[in-house]
């Protein structure tokens, strides 16, 4: 059985290769469905509710992070933060604390050195208006 965290990875996974590519998230978790690849529920849970609240995830996020657009952003950390954001948003099983620091976690682990303080920060906005942090 696949933990939340290998779950999270997942998903931040299939976000980023939706992203990249320009396929359909339902599209990726078919395929690696097909290639026969574990895709854990929330993995699925994750990632389609990222596709599913796009749009507002992307708009939060532009709105918090000082100074990056989206396009400018390292698609690993954009993957990152639209799952992350999801949670904090839309996931009321998740608690703030826990999608921050998996998301600061995962940054740190995937991307630039820079990139646990960044996705710290704007996580730590968006959750301190939402009266989660």
């Amino acid at each position: 059985m696949t933990g939340r965290r290998e779950a999270r990875r997942i998903a931040i996974d299939i976000v980023f290769q939706a992203d990249v590519t320009g396929d359909e998230v339902s599209d990726v978790v078919r395929a690696w469905q097909q290639a026969g690849r574990d895709v854990p529920a929330f993995a699925v849970e994750l990632a389609e509710g990222v596709a599913d609240r796009g749009p507002d995830i992307d708009l939060e996020l532009e709105e918090r992070s000082q100074g990056w657009s989206l396009a400018r952003m390292a698609a690993v950390d954009r993957a990152i933060l639209r799952v992350a954001v999801y949670e904090l948003r839309w996931r009321d099983d998740v608690p703030a604390s826990v999608a921050i620091s998996e998301a600061v976690e995962a940054a740190n682990e995937l991307s630039t050195e820079d990139s646990g303080r960044f996705v710290n920060g704007v996580l730590g906005s968006i959750a301190r208006d939402a009266g989660a942090g």
